[in-house]
């Protein structure tokens, strides 16, 4: 069964998440749907893309830990992760995250490849790989820090914290809260703002912001894939996937 929904419209493409018994944990299928989706989209009619969740109270809640605990450096140096995130960046027209509930580790990475974040109020945002033995090596070292500044985005990759919808307002993690039952309606009147403007400006426009950046991603990717060997973050792994199965009886 299909994890990622779509529907097209004149102005914009809005693809839903729908992986409910994992929370949109993002597994392997979900990456490889994105990836067609996105391949597909940017040979298409110019559009706004709206990524959003189709389950309860989550966006994405992070990565499937299940598969990542089997996962070693080969895998992890072929950063299908990093490289979907990369994609989503440089999508031709501009990019909306409609986030109601959790988005926490690739969840945040993948809000923070967005070009703008709305959020409920009872969302809740951060970068827990520490704590799994990993890093945040699908944007979140690198992204986060341009977006929220350095000093934050160390408080948040080295604690793990947890920050609901206000503190991510006030850091610029987010661009609005809006209240869950109008966070699509919300997305779609900005589309409509956006749809306005000449369509192939608005393209070079976001390529020219996109000039300045200066990923590490190489390094990430040969860090990640270091990690990925280590029996620390096989235990810390396995650890999380125990106290799961336990709060799960």
């Amino acid at each position: 069964m299909s994890t990622v929904k779509t529907q097209y419209r004149d102005d914009a493409i809005l693809v839903g998440l729908d992986k409910p018994e994992k929370r949109n944990a993002m597994d392997e299928q979900m990456i490889e749907e994105l990836h067609k989706v996105l391949d597909s989209a940017v040979r298409g009619e110019p559009r706004v893309l709206v990524l959003y969740s189709l389950v309860e109270n989550v966006f994405v809640s992070g990565a499937d830990i299940g598969e990542l605990l089997h996962r070693d450096a080969d895998s992890a140096m072929r950063s299908i992760v990093a490289g979907l995130f990369e994609k989503l960046e440089r999508y031709r027209w501009p990019t909306i995250a409609a986030i109601d509930g959790y988005a926490l580790g690739g969840g945040c990475e993948l809000a923070l490849a967005c070009d703008f974040r709305l959020a409920s109020p009872r969302s809740r945002f951060g970068q827990p790989e520490l704590d799994l033995g990993i890093l945040a090596g699908a944007g979140g070292n690198w992204r986060l820090p341009q977006v929220v500044g350095i000093s934050t985005a160390r408080r948040l990759l080295y604690t793990g914290e947890i920050i609901d919808a206000d503190k991510a307002l006030l850091v610029g993690l987010i661009d609005e809260i809006v209240p869950e039952d109008e966070l699509l309606d919300s997305c779609l009147k900005l589309v409509e703002t956006i749809g306005k403007r000449s369509w192939r400006a608005l393209e070079l426009t976001k390529l020219s912001l996109s000039l300045n950046r200066q990923p590490t991603t190489t390094f990430d990717i040969v860090s990640q894939a270091l990690l990925f060997e280590s029996e620390d973050k096989k235990v810390r792994m396995q650890a999380f996937l125990d106290r799961k199965a336990r709060k799960n009886r």
